[in-house]
């Protein structure tokens, strides 16, 4: 079954892929800088206020990130996601002063104290892409104790939650961004989270291109394996672009993975904190440095912020606030 748009194909069709290897889409790269579970207890290059999240989206935008995806922080506790709408909105002008094509992609999954209502709310904030959860995620791990002098220290603690949304509330979700001209990122945690995709393609509230971005390495999440990736791939809708995000010691392998089957990648701080065993990345730029050059070693080009915005249905002029 072929794809309706010259930039989508049936990856899992032996045909198809084999007819793409010699000319491949090219590569969409996004880099979460921060995330909303940790700060610089963990990281001292992990950016927490505006002005430090778009001067890395920037570092991040001139090493080769097409896509920067955001968590805003909430003032006075700063190693918390924000439900703020008026925050973002900061954080977002500020990255497009430093980076005029860049694609602006802010969450909605968020972190400890995030509610649906925010999720709702900073919708309003505008941002070109949003991430999407398909599903429940359940998490428990040991937070880090925050130490002064960095702003906002607290004790480290046991974090036990779960994020369940329900049928209702994504469509209510998708609903709101499809009013904005927001594009989901839909973040598919197992392969069971393609029934509410379908879902939700079958009632109109998300459109194609639809660009999945795998989990992978998560708790809760489908095992980090490059079978489970091929699996994952065979079910695309069709007019669907995929991205891979590995975690921790999982990323270079499945992000390398992703290359050669054709898909995208995601990297960053939020994601992974270290370039190899023992040692740290820099920073964000360090870690769209690396993915580059592997991209290039396995001829995939890297795609401009004009090129993804081309693939995945974009309007070809940014966004300003």
């Amino acid at each position: 079954m072929g794809a309706d748009s010259e930039h989508t194909y049936r990856y899992a069709d032996t045909y198809e892929w084999m007819a793409h290897v010699t000319r491949p889409n090219p590569l969409i790269i996004t880099c979460a800088v921060n995330g909303g579970f940790q700060g610089q207890e963990s990281h001292p290059a992990l950016p927490e206020t505006p002005d430090e999240i778009a001067a890395s989206a920037q570092e991040a935008y001139e090493a080769g990130a097409s896509i920067v995806h955001i968590h805003g922080r909430e003032p006075g506790k700063l190693w918390d996601c924000t439900g703020s709408a008026e925050v973002y909105r900061e954080i977002n002008a500020k990255v497009r002063e430093r980076c005029p094509e860049i694609i602006i992609n802010n969450t909605t999954g968020g972190g400890f104290s995030t509610t649906d209502e925010d999720r709702l709310r900073q919708l309003d904030a505008i941002p070109e892409m949003a991430s999407f959860n398909l599903g429940p995620e359940m998490v428990r791990y040991e937070v880090p104790a925050r130490p002064a002098p960095l702003p906002d220290p607290h004790d480290g603690f046991l974090s036990d939650e779960c994020s369940a949304p329900t049928y209702g509330f994504l469509e209510q979700l998708a609903g709101e961004m499809k009013k904005r001209s927001i594009k989901p990122e839909l973040e598919m945690y197992e392969p069971g989270q393609y029934w509410v995709a379908a879902d939700l393609i079958e009632q109109g509230l998300i459109e194609p291109p639809y660009y999945f971005q795998y989990v992978m390495g998560y708790q809760t999440s489908i095992y980090p394996t490059p079978w489970n990736i091929v699996s994952l791939v065979r079910e695309l809708p069709q007019d669907s672009l995929f991205s891979v995000i590995g975690l921790s010691k999982f990323q270079w392998a499945l992000t390398t993975f992703s290359i050669l089957l054709g898909g995208n990648v995601r990297v960053g701080l939020e994601d992974n904190l270290y370039l190899k065993r023992g040692r740290k990345l820099t920073g964000n730029a360090e870690a769209v440095e690396r993915i580059v050059r592997i991209a290039e070693e396995l001829n995939r080009p890297v795609a401009t912020p004009a090129q993804a915005r081309e693939l995945l249905g974009l309007s070809a002029t940014p966004s300003t606030y």
